[in-house]
């Protein structure tokens, strides 16, 4: 079942990369206390994700923060060298969280996974963007297909906010 507008967000844990190496995140240290815009991409580094969905974010960063929002968060089914690279390769900096889902399982307990094995991904998330304050979920913007960023996009989620 898909999560909805006005339901709390499971409890979860995603994968970042420290300078001591990969570490756990609870979605506790995330979410609690907390106004987050949180994105996921099906995949780091794939076209849409890389050139479309990811730069609206880095680029309106500042705006989103002046209305609230204490992270900006993006997850993807990947695991976190992958992300820890992806940060490095866009200069994200310190205004974008990157966060892991390795095995996908946040994806599938918010009902967000879907099968991308046809374009050589394997199991993956769909390309969302909500809003979440402490915990719950406010706004929550699903794209249609997979290669889309615009109903997920910053713009719309500075609309929301």
């Amino acid at each position: 079942m898909t999560i909805n507008v006005g339901d709390k967000l499971p409890e979860a844990t995603f994968m970042h990369l420290t300078e001591d190496g990969p570490a756990a995140v609870t979605g506790s240290d995330v979410f609690a206390g907390k106004k987050v815009v949180l994105f996921a991409v099906p995949g780091a580094f794939t076209p849409t994700c890389h050139h479309k969905h990811l730069p609206g974010f880095i680029n309106n960063a500042q705006e989103l923060k002046a209305k609230g929002v204490d992270i900006i968060a993006c997850v993807s089914v990947n695991d976190p060298f992958v992300m820890q690279a992806w940060a490095t390769a866009t200069e994200a900096g310190d205004d974008i969280q990157f966060l892991a889902d390795p095995d996908a399982a946040f994806a599938a307990a918010i009902g967000m996974d879907v099968d991308l094995s046809a374009a050589g991904l394997g199991t993956r998330s769909k390309r969302y963007a909500m809003l979440v304050d402490d915990g719950e979920v406010k706004t929550l913007n699903i794209e249609p297909a997979p290669g889309q960023a615009e109903e997920s996009s910053a713009e719309e989620m500075l609309k929301a906010l």
